[in-house]
């Protein structure tokens, strides 16, 4: 488990941000709290005829700015509080990136490795039906998160759908394309990410090509992002997963590593690579670093050992609030959280909207359409940084949370 809670450490963001607004004490305490939880037993026929509940947790942060919106984990280690964190962090990430969502978050204390197929997809759609009185198209999305994929999503929406009587594929996002998903939906978040390091660099006047880039977590994300990386020029020295990681100073190709990856299950002993700890790959030599694992892995305990030139995080709270503070000191830039994996969140978005209007884009045009408000996202935060001299987290949390308490002040309190 991470050393600090995960809740905690995003009330203190909202404290900071708030004290530097100047924030209505009153709306400052109503965005501390979630709008409702929901905690749901999953009961389930196991594959060897026992029975087994297992917990699920669905937290709608807040709704001033339209329907909540958030992923759904399957992990060992989901706890409510871990839920309630990556919910308001939803909320911020919205309201940065313009989108008219609030945010939310969802999870199933399980381990998906111990589990056959069958088995996932009892709780997902038990899950589904535990949720579907606070789910839908105008009420809350969900989508893929750790360990979930489009076809959890797709037995999400067949459960919801079956019970609706019809097709309801808004209900969900991130889906197969066959069934309502959208081109560029399953890069969508390492996509983001590239392009708005790409951008940062651009402010910077400087090029992503050429870079080296150390890549934390090889899921999704981390491993799209290596290919994109790739793709862009720039050179990927180091990658993990859960079980270690690998280096090599030359450039670990995409395709030789996805492979080893994809038959063996796991990145250590890759040929020609050095193998590396995720400790080690952190402290790396590198000009990018790519934290796409869990949270919490920069902290104060190694922020002073960080040797990269930039962070990029597309993991959800990777750098704890003392580390980013350690870093900004050092002169080591952070394009934060809620800006660079927001790339998932938009493209579920333009899928939401496709779904809602039965026409949908080409690849062509999602990409695009990704490119133009990252890019506007990332340089209203870097200038707000420039402009008070703050770090980039902080700038982003200021556009993000003044976006969503002048939300909440236009609508006002009911009763």
């Amino acid at each position: 488990m991470n050393d600090e809670n995960t809740y905690q450490l995003a009330l203190k963001q909202l404290d900071r941000v708030a004290k530097k607004l100047k924030l209505d004490p009153n709306i400052h305490e109503k965005l501390k709290y979630p709008k409702t939880t929901l905690i749901v037993s999953i009961p389930i026929v196991k594959d060897d005829g026992k029975l087994e509940v297992f917990t699920g947790y669905r937290v709608q942060h807040n709704i001033d700015r339209g329907p909540s919106k958030g992923g759904i984990r399957f992990h060992p280690d989901v706890t409510l509080d871990h839920v309630k964190a990556l919910a308001m962090w939803m909320t911020w990430k919205c309201a940065v990136m313009g989108l008219p969502y609030g945010g939310a978050k969802g999870g199933v204390c399980c381990d998906p490795k111990k589990l056959s197929e069958r088995e996932l997809e009892k709780i997902t759609r038990r899950m589904t039906n535990e949720l579907a009185p606070f789910i839908g198209p105008r009420k809350d999305i969900p989508a893929p998160d750790v360990y979930t994929s489009a076809q959890n999503m797709a037995w999400m929406m067949d459960t919801f759908s079956t019970h609706a009587g019809h097709a309801v594929p808004g209900v969900v996002t991130g889906k197969p394309l066959e069934i309502g998903g959208s081109f560029g939906r399953l890069e969508a978040t390492a996509q983001g990410c590239i392009f708005a390091i790409m951008e940062f660099l651009k402010h910077k006047k400087k090029k992503f090509q050429g870079c080296t880039v150390a890549i934390q977590g090889y899921g999704n994300a981390g491993s799209v992002a290596h290919k994109l990386a790739e793709k862009a020029g720039a050179r990927v020295i180091a990658v993990s997963d859960s079980c270690g990681g690998a280096f090599r100073a030359e450039g670990l190709p995409y395709a030789d590593t996805i492979r080893h990856k994809s038959g063996c299950g796991f990145l250590e002993g890759l040929p020609e690579a050095e193998a590396i700890t995720n400790r080690e790959l952190l402290e790396l030599d590198c000009d990018v670093l790519i934290p796409a694992a869990l949270e919490n892995q920069i902290t104060e305990k190694n922020a002073g050992r960080i040797k990269a030139k930039l962070i990029a995080e597309a993991a959800n709270g990777p750098t704890s609030e003392e580390a980013t503070r350690i870093l900004f000191e050092r002169g080591i830039p952070v394009l934060p959280d809620i800006l660079a994996n927001a790339g998932g969140v938009v493209v579920s978005c333009f899928e939401w909207a496709q779904n809602l209007m039965g026409y949908f884009w080409t690849e062509r045009e999602v990409k695009q359409r990704l490119y133009e408000i990252m890019a506007l996202a990332v340089k209203r935060t870097v200038d707000l940084a420039e402009a008070e001299e703050i770090d980039m987290r902080l700038a982003a949390y200021m556009l993000a949370v003044r976006r969503v308490a002048e939300a909440a002040r236009i609508r006002g309190l009911y009763p």
